[in-house]
């Protein structure tokens, strides 16, 4: 090879062919855990949203297609899957949860805003916006028990309140790191999980006035509820947020839609208006 190099004759390497997906050797961080519990059948709109997103400078990518790795349990009840992904997260020591489900529509921005707030603010627990599906349709945003929606804010504003909805939501994992710690023990499927979600669902007879009471409701807000009253926050390493009247935070400017399998998104009726309008 020496004697052709300086005879002027060129030598071409070897040819190598390369098939597949070439993955780098470099180590993944474990920043992000995205949780979906799926039917088994999303809308077109949602899968468009879904890997849609405009992906910020400098984030690290699992593989080609999918942005980022997806844990996405099939056909559970919805408290299920999520201690289900709970279990995931701490057992593989990831830093955040971000819930999307498979029913809420993404604006494209919301990957670029969430990694701005991890970026430069310390929230342990904080969502987007979106509404119940109902007509009227309500923002799921709520402050103390028992009272309705929280209706005293403008689009675009941050809002604290003490309960928001799971469809858009992310997480600190010492969150879910103390509340695991205290939570009961049950079976699902093959594995044992730990009840961090629950959904409400009790019936019993008042010993003093012999009525039949009942108490039903939603793993979202049950997990809100819970957070607080057992000073999680305190025992995860968030003592200023224990102290806070509202100490959780919805981004209204995370505007997302509610979608049914037949295509309708709400709110639907524009009552969202209301909340673009007030204070101008």
């Amino acid at each position: 090879m020496e004697k052709q190099r300086r005879s002027g004759v060129r030598v071409d390497p070897p040819e190598v062919e390369i098939r597949g997906i070439v993955r780098s050797p470099s180590k993944f961080r474990d920043r992000l855990m995205i949780a979906i519990g799926m039917t088994g059948l999303v809308r077109a709109e949602w899968a468009l949203s879904r890997w849609g997103q405009v992906i910020p400078c400098n984030w690290q990518q699992l593989d080609y297609i999918m942005w980022m790795d997806t844990y996405a349990p099939l056909g559970w009840m919805v408290a299920d899957w999520r201690n289900m992904a709970v279990k995931e997260l701490l057992e593989k020591n990831i830093q955040t949860m971000v819930f999307i489900d498979h029913d809420v529509i993404l604006p494209p921005d919301f990957y670029i805003k969430m990694n701005e707030r991890l970026i430069k603010e310390r929230v342990p627990i904080w969502s987007g916006l979106y509404f119940t599906k109902s007509f009227p349709a309500e923002p799921i945003l709520y402050r103390g028990k028992s009272t309705g929606f929280f209706a005293d804010w403008k689009m675009g504003d941050k809002v604290w309140v003490n309960a928001i909805p799971m469809g858009c939501t992310v997480i600190h994992s010492s969150i879910f790191k103390a509340l695991w710690d205290e939570s009961e023990e049950y079976k699902l499927g093959n594995q044992i999980v730990r009840r961090v979600f629950d959904s409400p669902r009790k019936a019993w007879e008042d010993p003093e006035s012999h009525a039949w009471m009942t108490r039903t409701g939603t793993e979202d807000l049950d997990f809100c509820w819970k957070v607080i009253e057992k000073g999680i926050f305190k025992k995860a390493g968030w003592p200023e947020y224990q102290k806070k009247k509202y100490p959780i935070l919805c981004d209204t400017s995370i505007f997302c839609r509610h979608i049914t399998d037949d295509g309708t998104m709400y709110p639907s009726r524009g009552e969202d208006q209301y909340f673009r309008r007030k204070g101008k």
